[in-house]
């Protein structure tokens, strides 16, 4: 199941250039986006209305975009204008037309009722395209099911034991962390300290300091948005702020952002955009660098273990997954997922869902 009233990331601005039509299969939809001559992005059903032939093997003419095989021309409404041969055209004759928008470098799709498409609801990314900060950007293909990979995200305990000798560090300290998790509008907000924890590696530290106390805190947005920001500070921080919110005013030793989109292509594939940004006076730019190099193989990491225990959930007759208190996060947004999808259908929330979650004692 989907929720399809929200908007999607259907993929990086650059992805997007004006002399190209790009095909994407979205929610288990065929999608052809290109953008007009004023440089707008459309988003058509990939179908023509005549002969199923997909229109991303069309030709953009203006605005509007040209099937190849019989000539008929759709405007960016999905309306067909034009049908060679004929000079009636059928109002019927129409393809579906997806809201899109173009924000902090993402395009970005209503897949749901186009009526009640608010581009209020669209998260807003962290410092994507700030000229005070570095920003990387990358892209990732799971063979997964989505959800798989939002609770990945809602559970950074996992670093310590996923991502041992990369974004974990040899350090426990994330899995012995507790984060406070408050409801958000569409969403949660995680934060914790990570206490005494091993400094990063493709940033330089002033003063040196091998260890430091990392505030890290994200919201997690529907429909699988993941916007994290964290701030190092001398070790003690933590203890002296009694374990709350650092000082807002305080200069951190190092600061880092990324954005997150998880995008279901169908119930058992999906893409995975992602960003990492530093501010200029803190880092350099071969830092910005190290730090999407050190994204990479971290998430292959994730990518190995989430594919593998999909591979293990499609071979168990009724799998049922254990719930320990570090799911607490993940339980809740699935909670929230399934609720906005009842909502959506007219139907009573079903929760749990899709694979029964049984809580562990305690």
């Amino acid at each position: 199941m989907f929720l399809r009233n929200c908007w999607y990331v259907a993929g990086w601005s650059h992805h997007f250039p004006s002399d190209r039509l790009l095909a994407r299969t979205m929610l288990g939809e065929p999608i052809v986006l290109y953008r007009k001559a004023d440089g707008g992005i459309v988003a058509l059903e990939d179908r023509c209305c005549h002969r199923l032939a997909p229109l991303s093997k069309g030709r953009v003419e203006g605005g509007d975009l040209r099937c190849m095989y019989h000539g008929l021309k759709f405007a960016p409404s999905g309306q067909c204008v034009e049908i060679p041969g004929q000079s009636f055209v059928p109002p019927r004759a129409r393809v579906r037309a997806y809201p899109a928008v173009e924000r902090d470098c993402w395009v970005w799709l209503w897949m749901g009722d186009p009526a009640i498409a608010d581009t209020a609801l669209i998260p807003r990314a962290l410092n994507h395209g700030d000229p005070d900060w570095w920003m990387q950007t990358g892209e990732l293909a799971y063979d997964a099911n989505y959800q798989l990979i939002n609770d990945n995200l809602l559970d950074l305990a996992h670093l310590s034991y996923v991502h041992e000798n990369t974004l974990g560090r040899n350090s426990m300290s994330w899995a012995e962390s507790n984060p406070t998790v408050t409801p958000i509008p569409r969403g949660l907000r995680i934060a914790r300290w990570v206490v005494n924890n091993p400094s990063p590696r493709y940033l330089t530290v002033p003063g040196g300091a091998s260890h430091v106390d990392m505030w890290a805190s994200y919201d997690y947005m529907v429909p699988g948005i993941f916007l994290l920001g964290t701030r190092t500070y001398p070790v003690g921080t933590a203890a002296a702020r009694a374990m709350q919110a650092p000082d807002p005013h305080a200069e951190p030793l190092t600061a880092t952002t990324t954005s997150q989109a998880v995008t279901p292509i169908d119930e058992l594939h999906t893409i995975y955009y992602y960003s990492g940004c530093l501010p200029r006076r803190l880092a350099g730019e071969e830092d910005s660098q190290q730090q999407l190099a050190l994204f990479e193989r971290a998430f292959a990491e994730d990518n190995a273990m989430i594919k593998a225990q999909q591979r293990v959930i499609a071979q168990t007759r009724e799998p049922r997954m254990l719930w320990i208190r570090a799911d607490h996060a993940l339980n809740r947004f699935r909670r929230l997922m399934d609720e906005l999808m009842a909502a959506e259908s007219g139907e009573a929330a079903a929760y749990p869902a899709p694979l029964p979650l049984v809580a562990a004692d305690g």
